[in-house]
């Protein structure tokens, strides 16, 4: 027999096509790589705070309003603590919380798939191409 899934704490069934399955409602919030690449930058820091120029300049591509979305995002969903300094122009301190720095973890393990794996994606994606081309 099969064992069950873990059921998240609120009741709530992980149905991935119910909008309201939490792992959808993470995967919403944490899927994209600015998200990912922040939770390893500040991660690798911690316990230390990082200053927002740092971020952005340890997150190469990412533009300064894209990442200031995103650094809005993880501090309203709690995985992000932010201090303001008073200065002119005011510092801009962030720090993984708690349970930011649990999602590390996770993040870590989806990263390591991707340098195991995505060779072989990328092949079947040109083979796909390639038959696409044929046709």
């Amino acid at each position: 027999m099969t064992p069950s899934p873990p059921q998240p704490s609120d009741g709530t069934r992980g149905d991935l096509f119910d909008p309201q399955c939490p792992t959808r409602r993470l995967l919403d919030r944490i899927g994209t790589k600015w998200m990912s690449m922040a939770v390893k930058v500040l991660a690798e820091a911690s316990p230390e705070e990082v200053r927002f120029a740092e971020l952005q300049r340890r997150m190469p591509g990412v533009s300064q309003k894209m990442l200031s979305v995103t650094l809005q995002g993880m501090t309203r969903d709690g995985l992000v603590g932010r201090r303001v300094e008073p200065s002119v122009p005011p510092r801009v301190y962030y720090r993984l919380t708690p349970l930011g720095l649990s999602l590390e973890g996770p993040l870590a393990v989806v990263r390591a798939w991707a340098e195991e794996h995505m060779a072989e994606v990328d092949r079947a994606n040109a083979r796909s191409r390639e038959l696409a081309d044929g046709d």
